[in-house]
C-alpha cells in the first residue's frame, strides 16, 4: 500500500484527491491547503483523510511515501525540493518548474535520492492521445511534415502565468510525446489586451528536425471553445477534434505529391484523395490511468514517460517562449 500525501485543494486538486482515492493500492492519508473553506469541502467528502494547511506537515512526514502537488507554478520548485529532500516520490502539476534551472536542479535531487519525479502531463494518458501515438508509431502517417492545434475558449484568467504558460503545456507535452522528430527552436507572439502584464492570446511556433513545424494558437478570450489538431505527415493526415462525444480522431488517405523540384518552373503539384477512417478510442478516465501509472512505475522502479526529463522539456519551450515575446518574437534556439 502508497500512502500519499496531497498538497493543493483548488482547481485541480479535487479531481487528483479523487482519482487516487479509487486506487485500491493507495492510502491517501493528508491533504494540506492555505485555504481554510478548501478544507472544509475535502473535510465533507474525505473525513478520514487528516487534514493541515502547512505543506511541510506532508512532505516531512515519514509516514508518507510520495507527494503530489497540486499548487500554482511558482511553488513547484520549493514544494517538490521539500518532499525529494525527505525520500518522497514526486507527482507535480504542470508546468515543471518556472526555470529551467529549478527543472535541472529537481532531476539531480531525483537521481541522487532514488526517486522518482512524474509531471502531470494528463493529455498523454487521453485515449486519444494513446491511440494517434499507436498510428504515428506504426508509420500510417509517414514522415511527420506539420502540427498544427488550437485550443481556445473564455477561459480562466490567471494571475501569475499568462494564457501560454497556462494551455500550452498540454500541447507541447502531447506534441513532445507524439513527435519523433526533436525541437530545435521557438517563436512566440501574444497580445496583453487589459495591461495586467500577462498575455491573454499567444500564437507559438515550434521548429523541429526532419523538416517538420509544429503552430499553436491560444486564447482566453474566444467566445467559443475548441480543441482541434490537425497532423500531416507524407503519407495520411490527422484530425482530432477533442470536443466530439464520438470520431474523436479521423485518419486520411489525403495528401500532396510534388514532381520536378530542379526547377520551379517545372514544378508539379498533384493531390491524392482517398478514403477517411475513424479509429476506436478507449473512454476511460486519463487521470485515473495516469494515477496508477504513478504508483506502478514507483512499485516496478521503472521511469514514467512523462518524468522530469519530460518535464524539463516542457520547460525550455516555455522559456523560449518568454523570451521570444520580450524579444519582438525573435525566433530562439532550444
Amino acid at each position: 500500500m502508497l500512502t500519499l500525501g496531497i498538497v493543493g485543494y483548488g482547481y485541480w486538486g479535487p479531481n487528483i484527491v479523487r482519482n487516487f482515492m479509487g486506487l485500491a493500492d493507495v492510502n491517501v492519508s493528508k491533504l494540506c491547503d492555505a485555504n481554510p473553506a478548501a478544507l472544509q469541502r475535502a473535510g465533507n467528502l474525505y473525513p478520514h483523510i487528516a487534514m493541515c494547511t502547512e505543506d511541510s506537515d506532508i512532505t516531512a512526514d515519514r509516514d508518507i511515501d510520495a507527494v503530489a502537488i497540486v499548487t500554482p507554478v511558482f511553488t513547484h520548485y520549493p514544494l517538490t525540493k521539500a518532499a525529494l529532500e525527505n525520500g518522497k516520490h514526486v507527482f507535480v502539476e504542470k508546468p515543471f518548474t518556472s526555470t529551467i534551472g529549478q527543472a535541472e536542479e529537481l532531476i539531480e535531487l531525483a537521481d541522487r535520492k532514488n526517486r522518482l519525479i512524474m509531471v502531470d502531463h494528463t493529455f498523454l494518458f487521453t485515449g486519444a492521445v494513446r491511440r494517434i501515438k499507436e498510428i504515428i508509431d506504426r508509420g500510417d502517417l509517414g514522415d511527420l511534415r506539420y502540427y498544427d492545434s488550437t485550443r481556445i475558449n473564455l477561459g480562466l484568467f490567471q494571475h501569475d502565468i499568462n494564457v501560454i504558460w497556462d494551455l500550452a503545456p498540454h500541447d507541447f507535452s502531447i506534441l513532445d510525446y507524439l513527435s519523433p522528430n526533436k525541437a530545435v527552436a521557438v517563436c512566440a507572439t501574444g497580445h496583453d489586451h487589459f495591461r495586467t502584464g500577462m498575455e491573454n492570446i499567444g500564437y507559438v511556433t515550434i521548429y523541429l528536425e526532419g523538416n517538420m513545424i509544429a503552430h499553436f494558437n491560444m486564447n482566453w478570450l474566444s467566445p467559443v471553445k475548441i480543441r482541434s489538431t490537425l497532423i500531416g505527415g507524407t503519407k495520411k493526415m490527422l484530425v482530432w477534434d477533442d470536443l466530439k462525444p464520438d470520431e474523436k480522431i479521423k485518419v486520411y488517405d489525403t495528401g500532396v505529391e510534388v514532381e520536378g523540384k530542379e526547377n520551379i518552373y517545372n514544378l508539379l503539384v498533384s493531390y491524392r484523395t482517398g478514403d477517411m477512417w475513424s479509429p476506436k478510442v478507449d473512454h476511460v478516465e486519463a487521470l485515473r490511468l495516469e494515477a496508477q501509472y504513478f504508483v506502478d512505475c514507483i512499485r516496478k522502479n521503472e521511469k514514467p514517460v512523462n518524468d522530469g526529463q519530460a518535464g524539463l522539456r516542457i520547460v525550455r519551450m516555455l522559456v523560449a517562449t518568454s523570451r521570444s515575446l520580450r524579444e519582438g518574437s525573435r525566433q530562439v534556439a532550444l
